[in-house]
This record gives structure tokens, C-alpha cells and sequence, in this order.
């Protein structure tokens, strides 16, 4: 009998256990995550709530509508997006069935009608709101350079960011492959079995060796710890060679002779900024790096932007120390990282903030709030950015980069070419980098293009920054 009520009591003990875990596990989602379930773009009750609200519209920079909100029903509407895969990055998307993207994420309370709320109060109240149609968003981008910038990179994968160097703003944000937007429940399959990963925004969250175009970054930390380092030089016989082992070498073994900062920089030299890596140090050179937010965290207003990455190294890795001042070994970043590196240089050394959003708009067109630019900080002096200046200058009219010149405005800028692991076992043809801005004496526009295997030496990337400029400024 004795034995028979201990049995009952240990069955008891573990229900009880099982219960007590059971409504612990409540109370924890209750507290601690019922809002992200509430908000998740998944949440059916969000959407049929969603739809009760016609969507708000989203504008260029120049209020040209980029979406059109249709009401199919009192239960149901149609989001149309007006350029299709021209603008599917930068916009993103909303879908019933796959949630929603980009700036519709972002700003899905906005487009719902909720001003800067986190959570649509409708949600938790259940009534009908009175404001029928969603706030507004005008965005910083230039439809014409956005269309300009797409059709440049054709059929290559790829990407393209221009920016304003003095406020941060994005005027085109480019990803290749693209998708289009408006046809997502028909094409979905096709999209996601793609190898190609159109889905993916390569302008923010393709990671990539940068190849020379760090080398502006190398030269700006040399600047700031090795004294008189501008009027230094050194014997480039085509390699870089410590203690017997050969580090690296130039593109097919070329030689320079007796080269100087200016003219390595110009000619893209691997041999002098292997070296100069090497005499800067892994430490200082990624204090450098990181004051231009690698492996950080980029504040800005309607982006999420993954960390570009430079590595820790020990002093006696050599060999990735100096390839990774010429942006090799395990350096890796982002498209926007880069536009906002060039972006320094023509900013006199202040990086802004990046934004994509210029202003939230009532469903009237009256201004609600409007977004100002935001100084992330002086990444460089002014001093050195004036040295960079003049260097990509002369990038473009005397040394690699002269793909990008135009007769009648100075265009500024700096050509990379990225080695790069296509699969395991299998190194594919080079990314073509160029990072650029313009014009020289009053910088407009800041550019970074990467086409993917584009080749060697940038060409590719220059011609289409070149356009670019051309389009822009007219």
C-alpha cells in the first residue's frame, strides 16, 4: 500500500513539474515575446487588420510613386510595384503568403497608418481605424539613376551604391539578380531554387573581398602612423618577398622599379601596399578599418546593413597581414561599406550616416517628419582626405582608373580587382571593383560598383561609374 501511494505521489511530482515548465514557458512568451509575435509579418490577424488600411504610398526622391495600393475588396487590396525588379531591393515587398521586405518591413506601421507607433494599435483594440489609407514615404532615390544604374550591370551579378557624400543619402541601391516583386506567388519556386540568389540584397548583404579598392583604406592608416610615409618608396621587382617566402605579387609578375606612394597608389601597386601592411601592422591597421565601422554595427534610417569584416592577425602571419592590406586574405565587405569609404574621401573626411527614407508623409501628402542627415563621425582629417582626393584624382587621369574619365567633369576614384574562391575547389575569374566620386573640386555623388567576375583591373566597373556620373550631373 505504502508503496502504491509513493508511486502516486511521484507520478503527482512529475506532472507537476511538467505543468509549473508548462506555465512558465507561457508567462515567458506572454512577457517577453508577444509583441514579435503580434508584429511578425505572419500573423494573420495582423493582416487581415493590415488590410482594412489602403497602403501607403512610396515615392522617389522627386515624389514619383515607386507603389500603387489598390482596394480589391473591403478585405483585401493590391500592392503594385511601379518599376517592378528595378527597384525590388530598395523597396522590398509585401505578400499575403511571404511577408514582407526591405522598406516594407521597416516601415510596415508607417504604411498601415500608425505615424512612428511600433505596433499598430488596432491590433490589440480590434476596431476599425479611421484613417483609411496609410502614410506616405518618400525615399532619397533618383528614379532615373536607380533605372540607370540596372541597366548598366546588364545581365552580370552584381551591385551597385551612389550616395551623396554630404548627406548619406542613397540615391540608387542596385542588386543583380533581381526579382520581380509583383509576381511573387507565381514565381516564388523558380525564385528561391535560383543559384543565384536573387532574393539576396548584395548592395548590404553581399560580403566580398575588396580587392585595391582597400587600398584606400591602407593609405589612409599609413598617413596617420607612418611619419613622411607620402615621400617614401621602395624597389617593386614584382613581388613582395620576407625572409624567402613570397607574400604576394602584381597582376602577371609586372614590375614598377623604384615606385613612391603617389605612383603605387596610381598603378595600383600589391608590392608597395603588401609592405606598407606589413610596416603599419595588423593592430593599427584595423584601428583604421574600424573607424570606418568594419566588423560594427552601421547606424542608418532604412537599412540593415551586414558588418564587413577585417581580420585579427598574429605579427608573425605575414602573408595575410600583407594581403590583407591589399583587401585579400579574409577582408570582406559590403557595396555600401565602400560607397561610404569613398564617401569619406570626398566629404573631407566625415562619414554620414546612410539613409534610404527622406521623410514619412500623411496619406494627405503633408510632411509628418521629416529624416536629417547625421554625421557618423571624422573617420579621417581633413588633411588626409585632401591627400586621397588628389590620389584618386589621379587614379583617374594618369593611372588604372582612367575607364571612368570624362572630358568635362573631374572624376575621382580608385579601380580593384578581387581574387575570390567560386567554390572549393575552384577559383573563379576576378570581381571588377571600382569605388569612386565626382566632380573633383565639389563633390555630388559617391559610387561603388562591383561586378561579379567582371575581370581584371576594374574596367568594367570604372565604364559603368563613368555613366553613372554622366547621368547624374548631367
Amino acid at each position: 500500500m505504502n508503496d502504491f501511494v509513493n508511486n502516486i505521489k511521484k507520478v503527482m511530482l512529475v506532472f507537476l513539474i511538467f505543468f509549473i515548465v508548462l506555465i512558465s514557458y507561457i508567462t515567458y512568451l506572454y512577457v517577453f515575446k508577444s509583441e514579435t509575435a503580434v508584429s511578425s509579418s505572419f500573423n494573420q490577424r495582423l493582416w487581415a487588420e493590415r488590410n482594412k488600411v489602403l497602403r501607403g504610398t512610396i515615392y522617389d526622391k522627386d515624389m514619383t510613386a515607386l507603389t500603387e495600393s489598390t482596394r480589391l475588396s473591403e478585405t483585401s487590396q493590391k500592392q503594385t510595384y511601379l518599376q517592378g525588379a528595378v527597384f525590388a531591393h530598395a523597396i522590398g515587398y509585401m505578400d499575403p503568403r511571404y511577408g514582407l521586405a526591405g522598406l516594407e518591413k521597416k516601415y510596415d506601421a508607417e504604411l498601415m497608418g500608425e505615424g512612428n507607433s511600433s505596433l499598430p494599435k488596432f491590433v490589440f483594440f480590434g476596431k476599425d481605424n479611421d484613417q483609411k489609407v496609410g502614410n506616405g514615404l518618400r525615399t532619397t532615390l533618383d528614379s532615373e539613376l536607380q533605372q540607370k544604374a540596372y541597366s548598366l550591370l546588364g545581365n552580370h551579378r552584381g551591385s551597385i551604391v551612389a550616395m551623396n557624400p554630404k548627406t548619406g543619402e542613397v540615391l540608387a541601391m542596385v542588386s543583380k539578380p533581381s526579382y520581380d516583386p509583383n509576381n511573387l506567388d507565381e514565381n516564388w519556386k523558380s525564385i528561391n531554387a535560383n543559384d543565384e540568389r536573387p532574393l539576396l540584397n548584395r548592395a548590404v548583404s553581399g560580403l566580398y573581398p575588396p580587392g585595391s579598392t582597400f587600398k584606400t583604406v591602407t593609405a589612409i592608416s599609413a598617413l596617420e602612423n607612418i611619419p613622411n610615409v607620402y615621400n617614401t618608396s621602395l624597389n617593386d621587382n614584382g613581388s613582395l618577398i620576407v625572409n624567402g617566402t613570397r607574400l604576394l605579387g602584381n597582376f602577371q609578375g609586372e614590375t614598377f622599379g623604384n615606385i613612391d606612394f603617389r605612383s603605387a597608389y596610381m598603378h595600383s601597386s600589391n608590392v608597395f601596399f603588401g609592405s606598407l601592411g606589413l610596416d603599419v601592422g595588423n593592430k593599427s591597421l584595423k584601428e583604421t578599418a574600424e573607424k570606418f565601422y568594419f566588423n560594427k554595427n552601421i547606424p542608418s534610417i532604412g537599412l540593415t546593413i551586414e558588418n564587413s569584416q577585417f581580420p585579427s592577425y598574429k605579427n608573425n602571419e605575414k602573408g595575410n597581414i600583407a594581403q590583407s592590406a591589399i583587401g585579400q586574405a579574409s577582408v570582406l565587405v559590403t557595396p555600401m561599406q565602400m560607397a561610404l569609404v569613398v564617401s569619406s574621401v570626398a566629404n573631407d573626411g566625415i562619414m554620414m550616416e546612410p539613409m534610404l527614407v527622406k521623410e514619412i508623409l500623411s496619406s494627405k501628402g503633408t510632411s509628418i517628419d521629416k529624416l536629417q542627415p547625421k554625421q557618423l563621425g571624422e573617420v579621417m582629417t581633413k588633411q588626409n582626405a585632401s591627400t586621397m582626393k588628389g590620389l584618386m584624382k589621379d587614379v583617374v587621369a594618369e593611372g588604372t582608373g582612367k575607364g571612368a574619365a570624362l572630358s568635362n567633369i573631374v572624376v575621382s576614384g580608385k579601380t580593384g580587382t578581387a581574387d575570390h574562391q567560386a567554390d572549393v575547389s575552384n577559383q573563379g575569374a576576378a570581381h571588377s571593383w571600382f569605388t569612386g566620386f565626382a566632380p573633383y573640386d565639389n563633390p555630388q555623388i559617391a559610387i561603388a560598383v562591383i561586378v561579379e567576375e567582371g575581370g581584371q583591373g576594374g574596367n568594367l566597373a570604372a565604364q559603368i561609374t563613368k555613366e553613372l556620373v554622366r547621368t547624374y550631373l548631367k
